[in-house]
């Protein structure tokens, strides 16, 4: 599994335990970082993913407005009865989308795939959509 689609699985788990446990990033970043040291007990504490802890900060720092757009694009949809994980794929998605060098169709792809891992079929049409509108209202530098 590519390095980076590991730390966007990561990613997610971090923001699905900040978002359904309320935990504090730090909390949330530290249990995602435990559950990997239980995966192989030998290895000792596993390296930091510096990628996955960028992705979780900043998607935590830019909720608000991640929310908003989320909002103005799943027309029938509140936020709070979306499922924590789509809610959290897209915003992590829209984080990326947004504020890194990663190419849209790239950030689009790898969110349908956590859909398709960690959600329904449903979801990932819905995914795929919401995300691709946000990706159309970009600026080209974006």
């Amino acid at each position: 599994m590519p390095a980076r689609h590991r730390s966007r699985q990561r990613a997610l788990q971090v923001l699905y335990q900040h978002d359904i446990r309320a935990e504090s990033l730090p909390e949330a970043i530290d249990h995602v970082y435990g559950a990997l040291h239980s995966e192989d007990e030998n290895a000792g504490r596993p390296e930091p993913d510096l990628f996955m802890e960028e992705l979780a900060r900043g998607t935590v720092e830019k909720a608000p407005g991640i929310d908003k757009l989320i909002i103005e694009k799943s027309a029938n949809w509140r936020l709070e009865r979306m499922s924590v994980v789509d809610r959290n794929i897209l915003r992590l998605a829209i984080y990326e989308m947004s504020n890194l060098d990663t190419p849209p169709p790239v950030v689009i792809d790898e969110a349908i795939e956590l859909a398709r891992q960690f959600s329904g079929d449903e979801s990932i049409a819905f995914i795929n959509g919401v995300l691709d509108a946000i990706r159309k209202d970009l600026k080209p530098n974006q």
